[in-house]
């Protein structure tokens, strides 16, 4: 299983990112999907899920209505669109599926 993501970077306050995540070793469509971030000196916490199927999507009520989540079986690859992004969205982004995790992509919100 490898989950590699990309598209972290620095951006203001209010700006937008788009994440990826590339997923190979197992069969993508099968396996619900999720992101997760650590701050600076804080614990994980769990940002979003999808469905295998993209069917339904979760989000921590702080991410609610800037965020999307979303996913291209035929790609193998997992989305996470930010918006209206805050300085406590600041942090290390990761892909998660059951048992695995990547290496995560930093995201700083920062003017």
């Amino acid at each position: 299983v490898q989950l590699v993501e990309s598209g972290g970077g620095l951006v203001q306050p209010g700006g937008s990112l788009r994440l990826s995540c590339a997923a190979s070793g197992f069969t993508f469509s099968s396996y619900t999907m999720s992101w997760v971030r650590q701050a600076p000196g804080k614990g994980l916490e769990w940002v979003s899920t999808i469905y295998s199927d993209g069917s339904n999507t979760y989000y921590v009520d702080s991410v609610k209505g800037r965020f999307t989540i979303s996913r291209d079986n035929a790609k193998n690859t997992l989305y996470l669109q930010m918006n209206s992004l805050k300085s406590e969205d600041t942090a290390m982004y990761s892909c998660r599926r059951c048992g695995y995790w990547g290496q995560g992509t930093q995201v700083t919100v920062s003017s």
